[in-house]
């Protein structure tokens, strides 16, 4: 459904998600540790259907608004979706949907920070990282009908 999945983490908390073809993080020690086989069962849990919120440590680097991007991006529920606009306005500045864009673009933990349930005012699917394709997945998965 999206492709291989490479998961990292720092000093006990998740730090990035990297779906493509062969997602590789250079320089990454390849263990095996508790926290990945948890991250590992939880995506698998949501992406067949049974699990809808995701109990994980997470520790994305990025700058301060993209952090409080990302942290408004937590709060919109399964199945739920926003416009780039009313997260802007989330983070106090509804003028800042570019800015939200950015932060969406630059989420290094994609689906666990879901910023595939942004998008357009219009209820379009615009923007992902990971391609629209996936994002249309993950939206059907969650039970999204929307434009397309």
């Amino acid at each position: 459904m999206i492709g291989q999945v490479c998961i990292a983490e720092e000093e006990g908390r998740v730090t990035q998600l990297l779906l493509g073809k062969d997602p590789v993080l250079p320089a990454a020690e390849q263990a095996e540790t508790a926290l990945l086989k948890e991250a590992f069962r939880q995506l698998a849990e949501y992406l067949s259907g049974e699990r809808k919120a995701f109990d994980l440590p997470l520790a994305p680097a990025g700058t301060p608004y993209q952090r409080k991007v990302w942290q408004a991006l937590l709060k919109i529920p399964y199945g739920a979706t926003a416009s780039y606009k009313e997260v802007a306005a989330q983070t106090g500045n509804a003028k800042a949907a570019r800015a939200v864009g950015m932060a969406n673009n630059r989420n290094p933990i994609p689906i666990f920070i879901p910023c595939h349930r942004v998008i357009g005012a219009d209820g379009s699917l615009v923007g992902y990282g990971c391609g629209l394709d996936i994002k249309r997945r993950l939206l059907e998965l969650e039970g999204w009908r929307g434009a397309v």
